[in-house]
């Protein structure tokens, strides 16, 4: 039976480069996949409201996912009462079964915020008796990915091995032109992969994307493939 999952990033481009070979991966294992932007992420010095929005397009067409984007303020976005509303009615309306977020601690307050509203959300959503639209659900689980803008020491709960979608991520990212310095995007975006090939190399596998998890998941019997 396939899965519903909610993979959630402060900005266009935050999935991709944080999980993008994991989505393609899903969707090509038929699990029900939704990229959820809170902001559309401009200003930037290249970009505009119109060329993100046909970037992020491109990007998730590439990996396979629909997307959607909110109007949360890029660069001033809060863990608010406001947004956790916003997001948990987000998540009443998708209802998925595990929910993917940045990492809360970076250097860039938007992806700290995104964290934190990851799990205040999850927790509003499941509240009866409010005013947020939809029926109350809760999510298994919250799942932290790490487009990171500082070089964290991390301990990843686990990797998922993303070889066979390598090259799709790759294809992902480059739709993102605006957000790359002139000369330099092919550098930028062989930086994330050869950290993915990094992964991969401690797991035994090609290329791999680090998550990390709060809470410890249960095993009933030894799932099949466990390495």
């Amino acid at each position: 039976m396939g899965l519903r999952i909610l993979c959630m990033g402060a900005h266009p481009d935050d999935v991709e480069l944080g999980m993008g070979g994991t989505v393609a991966s899903l969707v090509r294992r038929k699990h029900e996949v939704l990229i959820l932007d809170l902001t559309n992420g401009e200003p930037t010095p290249h970009g505009s409201p119109e060329i993100r929005a046909r970037e992020s397009k491109a990007a998730a067409e590439a990996l396979g996912a629909p997307r959607k984007t909110l109007d949360m303020p890029n660069r001033y976005l809060e863990e608010t009462i406001e947004n956790r509303k916003k997001l948990a009615a987000e998540i009443r309306a998708f209802r998925p079964d595990y929910l993917f977020s940045p990492y809360p601690v970076d250097a860039h307050p938007d992806h700290i915020a995104a964290g934190q509203l990851a799990e205040s959300s999850r927790f509003y959503a499941k509240l009866t008796k409010s005013d947020i639209p939809g029926e109350p659900h809760f999510p298994r689980r919250v799942i932290y990915y790490f487009p990171v803008h500082i070089r964290l020491r991390i301990e990843p709960s686990f990797v998922f091995d993303m070889s066979d979608t390598l090259e799709q991520k790759r294809k992902a990212i480059l739709n993102y032109e605006s957000q790359f310095k002139a000369g330099k995007k092919e550098h930028i975006i062989d930086s994330v992969l050869n950290e993915n090939r990094y992964w991969g190399f401690q797991a035994g596998v090609e290329a791999a994307e680090p998550f990390f998890q709060r809470e410890i998941t249960l095993f009933r019997q030894w799932p099949e493939g466990y390495h």
